[in-house]
Protein backbone atom coordinates (compact mmCIF):
# COMPACT_ATOMS: atom_id res chain seq x y z
CA UNK A 1 0.00 0.00 0.00
CA UNK A 2 1.13 3.49 -0.64
CA UNK A 3 1.43 4.63 2.71
CA UNK A 4 2.21 8.49 3.56
CA UNK A 5 4.61 8.80 6.24
CA UNK A 6 3.33 12.62 6.59
CA UNK A 7 0.13 12.20 7.49
CA UNK A 8 0.48 8.84 9.42
CA UNK A 9 2.80 11.39 12.22
CA UNK A 10 -0.08 13.58 12.03
CA UNK A 11 -0.95 11.86 15.61
CA UNK A 12 2.14 10.57 16.67
CA UNK A 13 2.39 11.31 20.00
CA UNK A 14 -0.82 9.08 20.27
CA UNK A 15 0.16 6.49 18.08
CA UNK A 16 3.32 6.08 20.05
CA UNK A 17 1.81 5.27 23.48
CA UNK A 18 0.91 1.63 22.86
CA UNK A 19 5.08 1.63 21.85
CA UNK A 20 5.72 2.81 24.95
CA UNK A 21 3.05 -0.29 26.74
CA UNK A 22 4.62 -2.68 24.15
CA UNK A 23 8.23 -2.42 24.80
CA UNK A 24 7.62 -2.70 29.01
CA UNK A 25 6.70 -6.24 27.75
CA UNK A 26 9.75 -7.20 26.04
CA UNK A 27 12.15 -9.48 27.94
CA UNK A 28 15.91 -7.40 28.00
CA UNK A 29 18.99 -9.15 27.16
CA UNK A 30 21.60 -8.83 25.32
CA UNK A 31 23.25 -9.77 22.42
CA UNK A 32 19.46 -10.16 20.61
CA UNK A 33 18.84 -11.54 17.39
CA UNK A 34 15.62 -9.04 17.04
CA UNK A 35 13.08 -7.96 14.08
CA UNK A 36 10.56 -5.20 14.32
CA UNK A 37 7.96 -6.52 11.63
CA UNK A 38 6.40 -3.50 10.21
CA UNK A 39 8.60 -0.80 11.39
CA UNK A 40 7.74 2.14 9.55
CA UNK A 41 9.80 5.46 9.84
CA UNK A 42 12.05 3.96 12.47
CA UNK A 43 11.95 5.80 15.42
CA UNK A 44 10.35 3.48 17.17
CA UNK A 45 12.59 0.56 16.13
CA UNK A 46 15.66 3.12 16.78
CA UNK A 47 13.92 3.28 20.35
CA UNK A 48 13.48 -0.55 20.90
CA UNK A 49 17.51 -1.35 19.81
CA UNK A 50 18.24 1.51 21.83
CA UNK A 51 16.54 -0.69 24.76
CA UNK A 52 18.89 -3.84 23.94
CA UNK A 53 22.24 -4.03 24.61
CA UNK A 54 25.20 -5.72 21.91
CA UNK A 55 21.67 -6.65 20.30
CA UNK A 56 21.55 -6.51 16.00
CA UNK A 57 17.72 -5.20 15.05
CA UNK A 58 16.13 -5.39 11.85
CA UNK A 59 13.26 -3.15 11.12
CA UNK A 60 11.38 -4.84 8.28
CA UNK A 61 8.66 -3.01 6.21
CA UNK A 62 6.72 -3.56 2.65
CA UNK A 63 6.53 0.21 2.05
CA UNK A 64 9.37 2.01 0.14
CA UNK A 65 7.81 5.13 1.32
CA UNK A 66 8.76 4.44 5.15
CA UNK A 67 11.57 2.56 4.59
CA UNK A 68 13.04 5.81 2.99
CA UNK A 69 12.55 7.83 6.12
CA UNK A 70 14.17 4.99 8.20
CA UNK A 71 17.02 4.77 6.71
CA UNK A 72 18.04 7.76 8.73
CA UNK A 73 18.22 5.71 11.76
CA UNK A 74 20.56 3.14 10.60
CA UNK A 75 23.46 2.56 12.53
CA UNK A 76 25.68 -0.52 13.66
CA UNK A 77 23.51 -3.19 15.88
CA UNK A 78 20.55 -1.45 13.26
CA UNK A 79 19.36 -2.15 9.98
CA UNK A 80 16.23 -1.60 7.80
CA UNK A 81 14.98 -3.84 5.16
CA UNK A 82 12.30 -4.62 2.84
CA UNK A 83 10.21 -7.81 3.37
CA UNK A 84 6.83 -9.21 3.74
CA UNK A 85 6.17 -10.13 7.42
CA UNK A 86 3.60 -12.50 6.25
CA UNK A 87 6.83 -14.75 5.02
CA UNK A 88 9.08 -13.92 7.98
CA UNK A 89 12.37 -16.38 7.46
CA UNK A 90 15.09 -16.86 9.23
CA UNK A 91 15.80 -17.37 13.39
CA UNK A 92 15.35 -14.56 15.83
CA UNK A 93 15.30 -13.99 19.56
CA UNK A 94 12.76 -11.09 19.75
CA UNK A 95 10.03 -10.68 17.45
CA UNK A 96 8.30 -7.39 17.62
CA UNK A 97 5.61 -5.34 16.09
CA UNK A 98 4.19 -2.42 17.00
CA UNK A 99 0.65 -2.07 15.13
CA UNK A 100 1.46 -3.66 11.63
CA UNK A 101 0.36 -7.51 11.89
CA UNK A 102 -3.14 -6.28 11.33
CA UNK A 103 -2.12 -5.35 8.01
CA UNK A 104 -2.04 -9.10 6.90
CA UNK A 105 -4.81 -11.77 6.76
CA UNK A 106 -5.58 -15.07 8.65
CA UNK A 107 -3.90 -14.45 11.52
CA UNK A 108 -4.55 -18.20 12.93
CA UNK A 109 -2.34 -18.87 9.89
CA UNK A 110 0.08 -16.01 10.30
CA UNK A 111 0.72 -16.59 13.93
CA UNK A 112 1.89 -19.93 14.21
CA UNK A 113 4.14 -19.49 11.17
CA UNK A 114 5.51 -16.42 13.20
CA UNK A 115 5.72 -18.28 15.96
CA UNK A 116 7.82 -20.79 14.46
CA UNK A 117 10.41 -18.66 13.69
CA UNK A 118 11.44 -17.83 17.08
CA UNK A 119 14.47 -19.16 18.49
CA UNK A 120 14.19 -21.27 21.65
CA UNK A 121 13.75 -19.28 24.47
CA UNK A 122 12.47 -16.45 22.18
CA UNK A 123 9.86 -13.81 22.81
CA UNK A 124 7.02 -12.48 20.78
CA UNK A 125 5.66 -9.02 21.82
CA UNK A 126 3.08 -7.45 19.48
CA UNK A 127 0.33 -4.98 19.63
CA UNK A 128 -2.27 -4.31 17.09
CA UNK A 129 -5.70 -1.93 16.74
CA UNK A 130 -8.42 -3.29 17.45
CA UNK A 131 -11.03 -0.57 17.18
CA UNK A 132 -12.76 -2.73 14.08
CA UNK A 133 -15.89 -1.79 15.58
CA UNK A 134 -15.61 2.03 16.26
CA UNK A 135 -18.52 3.44 14.11
CA UNK A 136 -15.52 5.25 12.28
CA UNK A 137 -14.11 1.89 10.59
CA UNK A 138 -17.92 0.63 10.31
CA UNK A 139 -18.95 3.66 8.13
CA UNK A 140 -15.63 2.97 6.26
CA UNK A 141 -17.53 -0.09 4.94
CA UNK A 142 -21.24 1.39 4.76
CA UNK A 143 -19.85 3.70 2.25
CA UNK A 144 -17.31 1.41 0.17
CA UNK A 145 -20.42 -0.87 -0.44
CA UNK A 146 -22.99 2.21 -1.69
CA UNK A 147 -22.65 3.61 -4.97
CA UNK A 148 -20.79 4.88 -6.83
CA UNK A 149 -17.57 3.75 -4.65
CA UNK A 150 -18.77 0.21 -4.06
CA UNK A 151 -18.10 0.32 -8.42
CA UNK A 152 -14.88 2.14 -8.41
CA UNK A 153 -13.28 0.29 -5.78
CA UNK A 154 -14.29 -2.98 -7.57
CA UNK A 155 -16.10 -4.66 -4.67
CA UNK A 156 -13.45 -4.77 -2.47
CA UNK A 157 -13.30 -3.88 1.57
CA UNK A 158 -11.18 -4.65 4.18
CA UNK A 159 -12.28 -6.69 7.22
CA UNK A 160 -10.17 -6.21 9.72
CA UNK A 161 -8.33 -10.19 10.55
CA UNK A 162 -7.87 -9.35 14.36
CA UNK A 163 -9.12 -11.86 16.46
CA UNK A 164 -10.37 -11.78 20.00
CA UNK A 165 -7.98 -11.83 22.99
CA UNK A 166 -9.46 -15.16 23.86
CA UNK A 167 -8.54 -16.67 20.36
CA UNK A 168 -5.20 -15.31 20.68
CA UNK A 169 -4.39 -16.55 23.77
CA UNK A 170 -5.82 -20.19 22.75
CA UNK A 171 -4.26 -20.11 19.85
CA UNK A 172 -0.75 -19.78 21.53
CA UNK A 173 -2.05 -22.06 24.29
CA UNK A 174 -2.57 -24.64 21.11
CA UNK A 175 1.32 -24.05 19.59
CA UNK A 176 2.56 -24.75 23.32
CA UNK A 177 3.90 -21.25 24.35
CA UNK A 178 4.63 -20.13 27.39
CA UNK A 179 4.05 -17.15 30.02
CA UNK A 180 1.32 -16.50 27.21
CA UNK A 181 0.10 -12.71 27.98
CA UNK A 182 -3.11 -11.18 26.29
CA UNK A 183 -4.60 -8.47 26.89
CA UNK A 184 -6.93 -5.17 25.52
CA UNK A 185 -6.05 -1.49 26.79
CA UNK A 186 -8.31 1.46 26.01
CA UNK A 187 -6.56 4.29 25.37
CA UNK A 188 -8.78 7.87 25.53
CA UNK A 189 -8.06 10.41 22.90
CA UNK A 190 -9.89 13.48 23.19
CA UNK A 191 -9.82 14.78 19.14
CA UNK A 192 -11.40 18.01 18.26
CA UNK A 193 -14.28 16.60 16.26
CA UNK A 194 -15.35 14.50 13.69
CA UNK A 195 -12.95 16.04 11.13
CA UNK A 196 -10.26 15.24 13.38
CA UNK A 197 -11.29 11.31 13.79
CA UNK A 198 -11.28 11.44 10.05
CA UNK A 199 -8.10 12.59 9.84
CA UNK A 200 -7.03 10.01 12.07
CA UNK A 201 -7.98 7.29 10.02
CA UNK A 202 -7.19 8.67 6.73
CA UNK A 203 -3.49 7.56 7.74
CA UNK A 204 -3.99 3.99 9.06
CA UNK A 205 -7.86 2.31 8.06
CA UNK A 206 -8.56 4.89 5.12
CA UNK A 207 -5.18 3.63 3.15
CA UNK A 208 -6.42 0.60 1.44
CA UNK A 209 -9.28 2.41 -0.53
CA UNK A 210 -7.43 5.69 -1.43
CA UNK A 211 -5.45 3.48 -3.31
CA UNK A 212 -8.35 1.99 -5.20
CA UNK A 213 -10.77 5.08 -5.45
CA UNK A 214 -8.48 7.17 -7.98
CA UNK A 215 -10.21 10.04 -8.87
CA UNK A 216 -13.19 9.15 -6.37
CA UNK A 217 -11.04 10.09 -3.26
CA UNK A 218 -12.50 13.23 -3.38
CA UNK A 219 -15.79 12.16 -3.22
CA UNK A 220 -15.54 9.16 -1.13
CA UNK A 221 -13.97 11.74 1.68
CA UNK A 222 -16.92 14.15 1.23
CA UNK A 223 -19.94 11.28 1.96
CA UNK A 224 -17.59 10.33 4.96
CA UNK A 225 -17.18 13.19 6.55
CA UNK A 226 -20.70 13.89 6.37
CA UNK A 227 -21.52 11.04 7.68
CA UNK A 228 -18.73 11.28 10.70
CA UNK A 229 -20.09 14.76 11.77
CA UNK A 230 -23.64 12.83 12.20
CA UNK A 231 -22.39 10.33 14.05
CA UNK A 232 -19.93 11.72 16.13
CA UNK A 233 -21.28 15.59 16.69
CA UNK A 234 -20.02 18.66 18.75
CA UNK A 235 -16.92 19.05 20.12
CA UNK A 236 -14.46 17.80 21.21
CA UNK A 237 -14.77 13.59 20.79
CA UNK A 238 -13.85 11.06 23.16
CA UNK A 239 -11.96 8.30 20.76
CA UNK A 240 -11.41 5.20 23.04
CA UNK A 241 -9.37 3.44 20.79
CA UNK A 242 -9.20 0.08 21.66
CA UNK A 243 -5.30 -2.11 21.31
CA UNK A 244 -4.35 -5.69 22.26
CA UNK A 245 -1.57 -6.51 23.42
CA UNK A 246 0.27 -9.95 22.94
CA UNK A 247 3.56 -11.33 24.69
CA UNK A 248 4.77 -15.32 24.43
CA UNK A 249 7.98 -17.15 24.98
CA UNK A 250 9.00 -20.34 22.90
CA UNK A 251 9.94 -23.06 24.96
CA UNK A 252 13.48 -23.80 25.27
CA UNK A 253 17.01 -22.65 26.84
Amino acid sequence: MPWNPEQYHRFQAERSAPFDDLLKLVQVRSALRVVDLGCGTGELTQRLANQLPASQVTGLDSSPQMLEKAAQYTRPGLHFESGDQARLAGEWDLIFSNAALQWSEDHPTLLPHIFARLAPGGQLAVQVPSNHDHISHRLILETACEEPFRTMLGGFTRISPVLSIEEYAHLFFELGAENILVFQKVYPHVLANADAVLDWISGTALVPYFERLGDGKQAFMDTMLTRMRTALPGSPVFYPFKRTFISVHRPGA
